[in-house]
């Protein structure tokens, strides 16, 4: 079985600086490729900052700097925050790179020589925000300025000479591969919305700019620049070093197993990349899942709109892994969510503080006081003890495949639900009552410490750094975690040292 995971972030328009959003797709992604590590596979995941086009220009213009520099700066920002998110990416890329510029130019000159690609004239409403063209039927006015419906940016009416791409002439490919490929474009609702755009009929595509500079040149006509959305999804390929196909990166991970992106940008990925990559010979990603916005109040966040929740203010009130714990429990994934700080504290001290930190800490200190830091010795196991113990094993396959559907609600409310019955196990127990029964108490507490070890290994790619300090309990290391062995009841040895913990999470009062 293949077991090469290659999964990618949108890569940043680094006009501002990262907020929720940004944050959100980041610490999704991190939370799969964690996940598909400790699973046993090869895992390469991407993220990284798209640099240029008119709207990068422009910033760049208005704050008085070169372009590159302001790109610098900014980009930096992005990749400063994976280190503050925990992500645990291979690579960063950024489109101003000379790999990228290779990539971008390769691929224009295999769609020029294939002759899906022609000089014309564009007429039409285009968005500086979205760096998109729309058509009139997505366009309305609003305050006596033209707006896009869909992403409620402003557009501009624009005439220039252009490069295209036939675009339209991929229209019953791109459904085909739909139909051949069902699982491409998730969630289901996603799907549905770009199979009807498609069928609406495709019109063939601007793919270059001549009213700007800031962006990699046409291949032979210097007064020209790739559209910033055919040069940005080559970044994909880009980090894999293409076009050197025989690459043992490009080899191993192409193609890519997912690419997470949010909703607003699904028509570039699962309509413009596959039809790009067909056209050229190039296989197609496996799955593109487009996310639901994290919202502020109602609203989509923006610069514009002056509602940009900070990430870096979030986590330096109430932690990291509370924030990612919060974004993939609550925000149901596929759908827009929000983030209030009375839902944050509400989930901090119910879920984290309540449910697993308290667990944590309880079993370790009745084991320090009742039979030292050592792991019990097991009579044998009765029917409370198994049930508790074998539900991991029976719903073992159910939660893989959830997960490589991207169903992480699902992998969620398995382990909130394993972790009130872990502390229901313990209560209705009661090895405090058991003193005079060594045998009874010792099996208990190895339940116990057993049920900790798994659910640990299951929050590891959520809160990895809160639950490598409780799977230090038990003497593991990240480096020795193993998915599989949740599926082992006898993992813990007889009189293996155990650790102290302390307290994982302080409830907010």
């Amino acid at each position: 079985m293949d077991k090469n995971f290659y999964i990618t972030t949108p890569i940043y328009y680094p006009s501002a600086k990262p907020h929720m959003g940004h944050a959100y797709s980041s610490i999704v992604s991190d939370f799969f490729a964690r996940l598909k590590k400790i699973q046993g596979y090869d895992v390469f995941f991407l993220t990284g900052t798209d640099e240029h086009g008119q709207k990068i220009q422009r910033a760049a213009e208005s704050n008085g700097k070169d372009p590159i520099k302001f790109c610098d700066e900014i980009s930096k920002t992005f990749k400063d925050l994976c280190k503050t998110l925990n992500l645990s990416n291979n690579d960063f890329i950024r489109t101003t790179e000379g790999r990228h510029k290779k990539s971008v130019e390769n691929l224009w000159n295999i769609l020029e020589n294939k002759k899906e690609i022609y000089l014309s004239k564009y007429s039409g409403w285009y968005s500086v925000s979205d760096e998109a063209f729309y058509a009139d039927d997505e366009i309305e006015e609003v305050n006596g300025s033209k707006i896009c419906k869909i992403s409620g940016s402003k557009v501009e009416w624009l005439e220039e000479e252009s490069y295209f791409f036939k675009l339209s002439k991929w229209q019953s490919s791109l459904l085909k591969f739909y139909e051949d490929n069902p699982e491409f474009i998730l969630p289901e609702t996603r799907k549905n919305e770009v199979i009807s755009f498609v069928k609406s009929g495709l019109k063939d595509l601007s793919i270059s700019r001549k009213s700007f500079s800031w962006g990699i040149k046409v291949p032979n006509n210097d007064d020209h620049v790739i559209y910033v959305w055919l040069d940005a999804l080559t970044n994909y390929l880009s980090a894999l070093n293409y076009p050197n196909v025989n690459d043992n990166l490009y080899k191993k991970f192409w193609p890519a197993s997912v690419h997470i992106i949010g909703k607003d940008i699904l028509r570039f990925h699962a309509i413009y990349w596959p039809a790009f990559l067909l056209a050229a010979d190039i296989e197609p990603p496996k799955r593109v899942y487009g996310h639901g916005w994290i919202l502020s109040g109602d609203e989509k966040m923006s610069k514009s709109k002056g509602n940009i929740l900070d990430p870096i203010e979030i986590i330096d009130k109430y932690g990291l892994d509370p924030l990612r714990y919060y974004l993939l429990k609550e925000v149901s994934f596929g759908n827009d969510g929000n983030i209030s700080n009375e839902k944050l504290e509400n989930c901090i001290n119910s879920d984290l503080a309540n449910n697993y930190g308290n667990l944590c800490q309880r079993v370790i200190s009745f084991c320090e006081k009742n039979i030292g830091l050592k792991v019990p010795d097991v009579d044998k196991f009765n029917n409370d003890d198994v049930e508790i113990l074998n539900i991991f094993k029976i719903n073992f396959e159910n939660l893989k495949n959830q997960i490589d559907k991207q169903n992480i609600n699902f992998y969620l409310n398995f382990i909130v639900d394993q972790l009130f019955k872990a502390n229901k196990y313990f209560n209705d127990q009661e090895p405090w009552k058991k003193k005079t029964d060594i045998k009874r108490l010792n099996t208990i507490v190895y339940v116990a410490l057993e049920i900790i070890r798994k659910i640990s290994i299951l929050l590891y790619p959520i809160i990895p750094e809160s639950s490598l300090k409780a799977l230090h309990i038990f003497n593991i290391s990240e480096k020795d975690i193993d998915f599989e062995t949740i599926l082992d009841n006898n993992f813990l040895n007889k009189g293996d040292k155990i650790n102290k913990i302390q307290i994982l999470f302080n409830k907010i009062t």
